[in-house]
């Protein structure tokens, strides 16, 4: 992490700060945002916004993801009421997930963030490249 990016107020990212100050709603916005925001979080609810998904398909299609980290983001996002998660009493059990109309909302916005982003990554690359060029700065 760079010098500049060192100043996050505690209470800002701290779940134990959230719970005991008056920015608890902030404090919700944040987590949600941090789970939406995750690595895999943006695959998997496309995923689940087809249609019912099975954990096993999640595998396959979320390249390079864990089973630990597929699951730790199944629960996040069925606790933020992003995913409803089904079990069928079969042998083996089978679990489907489903997007809420919540996640199905979402979509939209989701849409437009990759559509920027694929619209800006020549910008962004450009503007990393400049800014890593640059000479260090001695008063950080």
């Amino acid at each position: 992490m760079s010098q500049r990016n060192t100043g996050v107020p505690l209470q800002v990212t701290d779940p134990a700060a959230c719970a005991t100050n008056l920015l608890a709603e902030a404090c919700t916005v944040r987590q949600v945002l941090d789970h939406v925001g995750g690595k895999w979080s943006v695959s998997i609810l496309l995923a689940a916004i087809a249609g019912p998904v099975r954990f096993s398909h999640l595998e396959r299609m979320v390249e390079g993801i864990s089973r630990r980290m597929l699951t730790l983001t199944l629960r996040n996002l069925e606790r933020d009421g992003l995913l409803i998660r089904t079990v069928y009493p079969t042998v083996p059990p089978k679990v489907e997930y489903t997007a809420t109309e919540m996640a199905r909302e979402l979509h939209d916005t989701l849409t437009g963030l990759i559509g920027w982003a694929e619209r800006h990554r020549a910008d962004i690359a450009a503007a990393r490249t400049t800014y890593d060029q640059r000479p260090a700065d001695p008063a950080a």
